[in-house]
């Protein structure tokens, strides 16, 4: 910092705050730490009594914080994400459309590895509504060097966006609806209408659903009657569990469909299943999705509804935060559940 004559500051940025105060009003910073001293800011600062201000000295190769943050958000940013002009230093990450939020965490951590160097974002994998805040860059310091901005840059160029917010995508949805209770109405069917609810809210539409008894065979020819109706995503309901009726996994099986896996490290929802039959996918879903709040389908199927392909280990690592405390007001995705699963 060096203190100079104000009539010279112009240009130049405060190293501090500067208190203006009004008798009997008030008593507040006119001018804010960073401030770049403008020539129309001169007669106020004398009225002041700024005769000298503490200005930064700015070397060669330094950035200032709101161009340091404009650089690294736009470096940052992939699909559905807009950009806050800066305030204080800071850019925010906005959504520009109802999706599903993608952190490259791996990438981040580098980021953040960086002296000076600041970007916080919300969790990855979670449903987010257009204009909703989902992250913010800055750097530390007020000023930095503009080198470990090119670092930042260099990171981003070498991976997948950092912050994206990707759309979903408008499947066509396909229900198998097992049990012998329905097929032969004894009971009404409760499942379809809280699948059909969930798909809503997904942006998908359900094109049919049918009806199987427990026969493995029934229920694999029912898929692809489904399929052959322009089906692109499949939902087989009930008879997922370990009864001797419960065939609907071997029914999945009959269909030759290529298994991901059967069995999901996560309460509610260990018996979930998941397949994929000439790219189409096939989950199978516990009787728990239709009467718990937050399960399983909700830390997978918006994932597959985006258009990602998940793997075996995509499963596994549900595992860490896949228990749901199933508390009296549910505040997901604003918790632990589904979020531990990142190493």
């Amino acid at each position: 910092m060096e203190l100079i004559p104000v009539e010279k500051a112009i240009g130049m940025i405060l190293a501090h705050d500067m208190t203006e105060i009004i008798p009997g009003k008030s008593k507040c910073a006119a001018f804010k730490r960073g401030h770049v001293v403008k020539k129309e800011d001169i007669p106020r600062l004398l009225r002041m009594g700024k005769e000298h201000i503490g200005i930064i000295v700015v070397k060669e190769g330094d950035i200032h914080e709101n161009d340091a943050a404009i650089r690294m958000a736009t470096a940052a940013a992939g699909l559905g994400i807009e950009l806050t002009e800066p305030s204080e230093g800071k850019v925010n990450f906005i959504a520009k459309n109802r999706g599903l939020l993608k952190i490259n965490y791996k990438a981040l951590f580098k980021i953040n590895s960086i002296e000076d160097i600041m970007m916080a974002t919300r969790h990855t994998d979670i449903l987010i509504e257009s204009g909703e805040a989902v992250g913010g860059t800055r750097i530390i310091p007020l000023i930095t060097d503009s080198q470990k901005i090119v670092e930042m840059e260099a990171i981003c160029k070498e991976n997948d966006p950092i912050v994206q917010v990707l759309p979903f995508r408008k499947f066509k949805v396909g229900i198998v609806t097992t049990g012998s209770e329905v097929y032969h109405k004894r009971i009404e069917d409760k499942f379809g209408p809280v699948i059909k609810n969930k798909f809503d809210e997904l942006g998908c539409e359900v094109i049919g659903q049918i009806f199987a008894n427990d026969d493995a065979d029934m229920i694999a020819e029912s898929v692809h009657r489904l399929i052959d109706q322009g089906a692109e995503f499949i939902t087989c309901t009930g008879g997922m569990s370990v009864d001797p009726d419960d065939v609907t996994p071997l029914g999945i099986r009959k269909t030759g469909a290529c298994v991901v896996s059967y069995g999901a490290p996560t309460l509610p929802g260990a018996m979930f299943m998941l397949a994929y039959k000439n790219n189409i996918p096939i989950v199978g879903l516990p009787g728990c999705v239709m009467y718990s709040k937050r399960t399983i389908f909700d830390l997978t199927v918006p994932r597959l509804v985006v258009g990602e392909k998940l793997t075996k280990e995509d499963i596994i690592r549900l595992g860490h935060g896949g228990f749901c405390s199933s508390c009296k007001v549910c505040t997901f995705p604003n918790c632990g559940f589904g979020k531990g699963g990142l190493y």
